[in-house]
């Protein structure tokens, strides 16, 4: 028996109706960390993320809006890359 593979790792972003978004943010909150705007990443195990898909499901309208998941196994097994504002002061790091 082949077994899947156990995900601990999730990225969630989002389009959402501006009505709703307030919600969705408080939801996504509750499980990942913050990363930018729409965009929440962290550890969670797969109950949690079973809880904050099935609490999504139920906030948003589907004919409307959009929410995407990217599971992986850990924070490691993906490259990321990111170009323009960070987020970051610039001044604020030290060389």
């Amino acid at each position: 028996m082949i077994s899947k593979p156990n995900y601990n790792y999730a990225i969630v972003f989002y389009d959402v109706g501006e009505k709703r978004v307030a919600k969705v943010f408080k939801i996504c909150k509750q499980y990942l960390k913050h990363f930018q705007k729409s965009v929440f990443r962290g550890h969670i195990t797969p109950a949690n993320y079973l809880e904050l898909k099935g609490k999504l499901k139920k906030t948003i309208k589907p004919d409307y809006d959009f929410v995407a998941f990217i599971q992986t196994i850990g924070e490691s097994s993906f490259h990321e890359e990111s170009i323009g504002n960070t987020g970051i002061d610039p001044e604020a790091i030290i060389i």
